[in-house]
């Protein structure tokens, strides 16, 4: 494997390439903090067949285009999971994973892996957090929605019989203590949307696993409540016509040209794109 760091590099291996159980090696070693299990991983990666040697997939190479994804073998492929637990921030690593922890017997056939085939995996290491805010907790305003959380730091959002406001609330209902966000800034976060017309939620990221995005790439209200926040913080936003959807709403017709929403959102990192 060869190529400068931060870059896609360029692999050869012999084909066919197979194993049995995962296994992984350190090309490059960092010195962050080590992956734990059930933290949301930053990086970039590239996979290729074990058996004929062919790219599959490549992501992530750019600063603008880097991946996030839970170290969580039920939500993304197992090996990939085992591959990364205990790897440290700034580590490129390669691993070979069986088909029994990739895609088993069946294959892929969208993207090309016989059944039965390994994968070679290679992955650069850029960050890692945990999946859920973890700041110290404060009381939301008078008027806010009641915020109800899981164990797993998943929301449940109860939309107050009133009027909503009609202009731009934001508040923290955690405050963390790590870097400041700034405006253009890549984030990483757990999100939950909820109507307060109807109080169902109309998107999220709970039960998929965190996104990233940069501030300016979301409704006005959404990176409002973003920006001057803390990593680790969880903030509660509701978020009128003028700084979501406007008067037309949204292009599906979910959200109408009148809804105000309601977004709450745990800040997990923060990049400086």
């Amino acid at each position: 494997m060869s190529g400068s760091a931060s870059a896609e590099p360029k692999v050869t291996f012999p084909t066919a390439t197979t194993v049995t159980t995962t296994q992984r090696t350190t090309v490059t070693a960092g010195s962050g903090a080590p992956v734990k299990q059930g933290d949301s991983v930053t990086l970039a990666y590239a996979m290729y067949d074990g058996a004929s040697g062919k790219k599959i997939d490549s992501r992530g190479w750019t600063t603008t285009s880097r991946q996030v994804f839970p170290v969580d073998g039920t939500k993304v492929l197992p090996g990939f999971a085992q591959s990364i637990v205990c790897a440290k921030e700034g580590d490129r690593i390669v691993a070979v994973i069986p088909a029994s922890q990739a895609f088993g017997t069946a294959g892929s056939e969208q993207i090309g892996v016989a059944g039965g085939d390994s994968i070679v995996f290679v992955a650069e290491i850029f960050g890692h957090s945990p999946v859920k805010a973890t700041g110290a907790s404060k009381a939301l305003p008078s008027g806010f929605p009641q915020v109800t959380l899981a164990a797993n730091g998943a929301p449940t959002v109860k939309i107050p019989a009133t009027t909503p406001p009609t202009k731009l609330e934001i508040a923290a209902s955690k405050v963390g203590t790590g870097t400041t966000v700034k405006s253009g800034d890549s984030v990483t976060v757990q999100y939950q949307g909820v109507l307060w017309r109807t109080g169902a939620i109309f998107d999220q990221s709970w039960g998929k696993s965190p996104t990233t995005f940069a501030t300016t790439q979301v409704v006005s209200g959404f990176g409002k409540a973003l920006v001057g926040q803390k990593v680790g913080s969880q903030v509660v936003a509701i978020i009128p016509p003028a700084d979501g959807y406007g008067t037309t709403g949204s292009t599906d017709g979910t959200i109408k040209g009148t809804d105000t929403m309601v977004f709450v959102i745990d800040i997990l990192a923060d990049a400086r794109s």
